[in-house]
């Protein structure tokens, strides 16, 4: 259905020529690219993918804006440093929040792609400071309702495992392979976004998507929700497999019962992969969530 889409790990490639980059910033779990200048918007991508997701949006972005472009330290075939053990997630929240004390940004724009929009959701409810507001792309605060609309984080324990040791032993030989191009498929409805997601399911460290998925599967953010001071806008497709535009948007609506203020944006023909499946929708929606 949405964000951690079972297992593992376009058009979107950007017209527009590449702005120039301060060299990357490697933290214990995360690193950052910075482009442009302006107001600083944080880019966080989701499970297993890199900071390339955000390639259709980013240098349009950096016109005006300083884009910080976030990537979790294993999921672009680079070195997965503390990501190797427990404790991904909670890492990219704290170092995030680091690199922000570091650099004296605050009340910034995060947006975050699944995984991705979940760590945003979590730095705005530990640290109201550093967050202005976040647009969330097709993530909930708990990805157990994939599974279950009626799950706990206990009775997904085993589930969670189970995923979790199929997902490090990763897509080795022609079955891995075939299993990750499936994957794809069904995360992304274009087949030039799906052969992106294939690569880059492939590329990344299954050890830590592994450990990734399953610490996102068991955090339930829900009882959280009524900390988070800043507006949330839910970027979500308009119709998920066994369900109608009526019953997609009732459900996202239900997931984020208790929030301050949020706003949803279904968008049409599109999978997990909004950016990569429907580029021009996705870059209007951001566009209209910037305006102040």
């Amino acid at each position: 259905m949405s964000a951690f889409s079972v297992i593992t790990p376009a058009s979107a490639r950007p017209a527009e020529k590449p702005v120039a980059a301060t060299r990357e910033e490697r933290l214990d779990h995360i690193s950052v690219v910075a482009i442009g200048r302006g107001d600083p918007i944080v880019l966080i991508p989701g499970l297993s993918s890199p900071r390339a997701v955000w390639d259709g949006v980013a240098p349009k972005l950096a016109r005006d804006h300083q884009v910080l472009l976030v990537q979790v330290n294993g999921f672009a075939g680079d070195g997965p440093g503390a990501n190797s053990g427990p404790g991904v997630l909670d890492g990219l929240v704290d170092d995030l929040h680091r690199y922000l004390l570091r650099h004296k940004l605050r009340s910034v724009t995060v947006i975050g792609h699944s995984l991705g929009g979940l760590s945003a959701m979590l730095l705005a409810a530990r640290q109201p400071g550093d967050v202005a507001k976040v647009m969330v792309v097709d993530a909930f605060p708990f990805a157990g309702v994939m599974f279950d609309e009626n799950a706990t984080p206990e009775a997904l324990r085993p589930l969670a495992a189970m995923l979790k040791g199929r997902m490090q032993a990763g897509y080795a030989g022609v079955s891995g392979e075939a299993s990750a191009e499936s994957t794809a498929k069904s995360l992304a409805l274009s087949p030039s976004g799906a052969a992106l997601v294939k690569e880059w399911v492939l590329k990344a460290d299954p050890a830590v998507s592994a450990q990734a998925m399953a610490e996102a599967m068991l955090l339930d953010l829900r009882p959280r929700l009524t900390a988070i001071s800043a507006p949330l806008t839910i970027v979500h497709p308009a119709t998920v497999p066994g369900k109608d535009a009526a019953q997609t948007a009732a459900f996202y609506r239900g997931q984020y019962a208790g929030v301050r203020a949020v706003k949803f944006v279904p968008i049409e023909g599109t999978r997990h992969f909004i950016m990569l499946d429907q580029p021009a929708a996705f870059s209007d929606a951001v566009e209209r969530f910037l305006k102040p």
